[in-house]
């Protein structure tokens, strides 16, 4: 494995754990068992790179490896013995939005790497990084934050766009996905404080 095999490997990883421990806490909110808590850790960290590779006609990669159920399973152990400090909201986004940006990263590589355009590639970027919090907050019976009017997909896009900027100007492989992920968490972090978000759509009720 090259290096940059190993660095994708690598954030990978971390994007899994990060994304899984996001969805168990918000399952054990629920008062999920333990074996539902890590079926919804599960979905949040494979979600969207599983639908990404059904539609890139790719093999859905963690039936390519048990390392994603085994790490998973990890997050479920980090999360019953750090529950307390893990209750915390702020720690919940960070997690959150951690696991959003490297997914993103992961996202438009596969993609690059499968021979398609700059365009799916960004795309698959989004998919990646925001449809595995859409499975879970489907399974948690509440409202999708990628459907609000938080900056989740546009996090992603936006970063997208810089991932394919850094290629035009001929930067590292790291170098695409540290610029990339900094894009998405820096979006994220400047939206919460600054309560940026897009227009919500209203109803012609609404509007009189």
């Amino acid at each position: 494995m090259d290096f940059e095999q190993t660095f994708l490997f690598v954030i990978e990883m971390i994007g899994t754990v990060a994304a899984a421990i996001s969805g168990i806490r918000m399952a054990a909110a629920k008062q999920f068992d333990w074996f539902g808590a890590y079926s919804v850790g599960l979905v949040t960290a494979i979600g969207g790179g599983t639908l990404r590779d059904l539609l890139l006609g790719i093999p859905v990669f963690w039936m390519q490896s048990i390392w994603y159920l085994a790490v998973t399973l990890l997050s479920l152990g980090v999360v019953i013995v750090f529950r307390r400090i893990l209750v915390h909201t702020r720690i919940l986004f960070i997690f959150d939005t951690i696991g959003l940006a490297l997914f993103v990263v992961i996202g438009i590589q596969k993609s690059i790497a499968a021979d398609y355009s700059a365009w799916v590639a960004i795309i698959m970027g989004v998919v990646t990084g925001a449809c595995g919090g859409v499975f879970r907050d489907i399974l948690l019976n509440q409202e999708p934050l990628l459907f609000k009017k938080d900056l989740y997909a546009t996090a992603c896009l936006i970063g997208g766009l810089v991932y394919c900027g850094v290629i035009m100007l001929g930067g590292s492989v790291p170098l695409q996905g540290m610029a990339c992920a900094a894009t998405v968490i820096i979006m994220r972090m400047l939206a919460v404080r600054y309560s940026w978000s897009l227009p919500v759509m209203k109803s012609h009720d609404q509007i009189n």
